[in-house]
């Protein structure tokens, strides 16, 4: 990595503003309950070594997708389900001390300029304010807004000014800038990205560095065979993904709901299977494209289909069945079989390097996660091989923990969109803004 990291800088008596992702799964009955600490503990490292080295820490975070309001204007008491006062008290509990809450992040100078050495900080949601995003439509049909062009550039003029205006006074909070959330380095937001042009020097944490580590290798020079899983609901989500990896690995396997378009590209009926036809021209092209590169694309030769979506998490409600080639009418596959486990397993079996970002099938319903934790025993050998295991984020991570084969992995990332767009090759924002070692 060409950045600077936290083992960079001399952190003694230096106050540090971080930039961690807290954004953690909350319990639904308002409880604010955590109901999975992961993102809390991945941050422990970087936080903790600060801490050691005679420095204090601000750190900032967003949860969720409250509804930001302007800089100056009265909060919005939606956003309190949104807060990050629970989070506070995990990371209190975690580190032996208080981790003092400041319930404004833009008016926090008063408790960080009081902060010792060794002490912490945690300022609320940055997404409480619209300027951390910048984010301005055109067009939102379910709010009735249409902006005429003039009124668009006036609007995005006043929020990118507004966004200037919040990243300054996040720099003003420390000496020293570093990101250390992956799962938001592709977002060029206030508090990761444009924060990085009025403090310096901005450095990497440690989970930041592991993950484009990781992530790097595997794109860059991956050790072959190079095999990449795609999976999850949609084609258009990983348009871009697939075209970059064409590049790259020697296998691509392709299984949930994203592999039904792909079939149809290959004249497989698929009943009412999930499909976006506007693809279909799209999923032709690159089985053309990687027949010519001769790289391997392995979809699902059989498939769990069912007469209708579950509504029960026991899937009792539904009627399931195994085929193979074409998906009758009236009916949509909902999980890849045992004989496209058996396949993509052999397919691993002796790669070298793995990526993986998205489940099989419908796995949150028990008769319906055996392709998916199928393919995760599979990928967990790859490890024990002597070879590289990445979980690409999202739903893919939730997928191997239930599994309870976390462990057996090389690397399980914190970032969904984040480790797509790396994939693609993009240049993350979050990355780019830090700075590079001399």
């Amino acid at each position: 990595m060409d950045k600077m990291t936290l083992r960079d800088v001399d952190l003694k008596g230096k106050r540090v503003v971080m930039r961690v992702d807290f954004n953690v799964p909350m319990a639904k009955d308002g409880s604010g309950k955590i109901t999975d600490d992961t993102r809390i503990v991945a941050a422990l490292p970087s936080i903790k070594y600060v801490l050691e080295q005679g420095g204090s820490l601000v750190l900032m975070s967003h949860l969720g997708r409250p509804k930001g309001v302007k800089l100056g204007a009265a909060p919005n008491p939606d956003n309190a389900a949104f807060t990050l006062k629970p989070v506070a008290e995990a990371l209190s509990a975690k580190l032996g001390i208080e981790v003092k809450f400041v319930p404004d992040c833009m008016a926090a100078d008063d408790v960080v300029k009081a902060l010792k050495p060794g002490e912490v900080a945690l300022l609320e949601n940055t997404r409480f304010y619209k300027a951390e995003d910048g984010k301005v439509k055109k067009d939102d049909e379910k709010k009735g807004i249409h902006l005429s062009d003039e009124e668009f550039a006036a609007k995005k003029a006043e929020l990118k000014a507004q966004r200037v205006e919040m990243s300054k006074k996040l720099a003003s909070y420390g000496d020293i800038y570093c990101n250390d959330a992956f799962g938001t380095a592709h977002r060029a937001h206030a508090s990761t990205a444009v924060i990085a042009d009025y403090i310096q020097p901005a450095v990497s944490g440690f989970l930041l560095e592991k993950e484009i580590q990781f992530l790097g290798d595997a794109v860059e020079k991956p050790v072959r065979p190079f095999v990449a899983i795609l999976g999850g609901a949609k084609v258009s989500d990983k348009l871009a993904v697939v075209k970059a990896l064409l590049d790259k690995v020697d296998t691509l396997i392709i299984g949930g709901g994203m592999a039904y378009t792909f079939k149809k590209a290959q004249g497989i009926k698929i009943g009412n299977s999930l499909c976006e036809d506007d693809q279909v021209a799209y999923c032709k092209e690159m089985l053309a494209a990687a027949a010519a590169k001769g790289i391997k694309i392995l979809l699902p030769v059989d498939n769990v289909i069912a007469n209708k979506f579950p509504e029960t998490k026991d899937a009792s409600d539904i009627e399931m069945k195994t085929v193979e080639g074409d998906i009758p009418d009236g009916w949509m596959g909902l999980d890849i079989g045992p004989k496209s486990v058996a396949l993509f397993a052999d397919a691993l079996r002796d790669a070298k390097t793995v990526v993986w970002n998205g489940p099989m099938g419908c796995f949150e319903f028990a008769p319906l996660s055996k392709g998916t934790y199928g393919v995760c025993d599979a990928v967990a050998t790859v490890k024990a091989n002597g070879g590289v295991s990445i979980i690409g984020g999202g739903d893919s991570v939730s997928a191997v923990k239930k599994s309870g084969k976390a462990a057996e992995m090389s690397h399980v990332s914190t970032g969904g969109g984040a480790s797509l767009e790396f994939l693609e090759g993009k240049t993350l924002p979050g990355v780019a803004a830090l700075t590079a070692k001399k």
